[in-house]
């Protein structure tokens, strides 16, 4: 079986009844990997991949809003955003400031704006449930792939969780 849709195509499902959609979108000067999956096609509706194909296209938004979810958890020295950023601090050291896009003297502020959207997981099946419909990953080095934050977005856009993949 498959599913068609005006934005992602036609979607194929594999022998399991999942199904995968891939592709490489430029944002900005930088590359992202938007991948949307699901389980079972059976699980995905038009409202759900209607609702992904308005988070590809206004992805300057939403990374903006979880650019912002970043910058909140500033405030909590225990966020993972905080420890994220302490971590990449002692492990690069001196060469940190290679990666900074912009060098103002608040290292915390410079390191969120210099992270790169390396990809955009659409989880389908997810839609209007209470687990992340979408989960975006961050990196200082796109190279560092175990280095990486994670921002979960609810089918609605709202950020749900800034988590790190350690």
């Amino acid at each position: 079986m498959a599913i068609e849709h005006d934005y992602f195509g036609l979607l194929e499902s594999g022998p399991d009844g999942s199904i995968f959609w891939s592709e490489i979108v430029d944002f900005g000067d930088q590359r992202v990997t938007v991948d949307l999956t699901a389980p079972d096609q059976d699980d995905v509706s038009a409202d759900a991949l209607d609702v992904a194909a308005a988070m590809v296209s206004s992805l300057e938004a939403i990374d903006l809003r979880a650019r912002n979810a970043m910058v909140d958890e500033l405030d909590d020295r225990t966020s993972e955003v905080t420890e994220y950023i302490l971590q990449q601090q002692e492990q690069m050291g001196e060469q940190l400031e290679e990666f900074l896009v912009d060098v103002s003297g608040d290292t915390h502020m410079d390191v969120i704006r210099s992270l790169e959207l390396v990809s955009m997981t659409i989880l389908a099946d997810e839609h209007g449930g209470n687990d992340p419909f979408a989960v975006l990953e961050y990196a200082l080095d796109r190279d560092a792939t175990d280095e990486v934050l994670l921002v979960n977005l609810s089918s609605d856009g709202s950020v749900q969780s800034v988590t790190s993949a350690d």
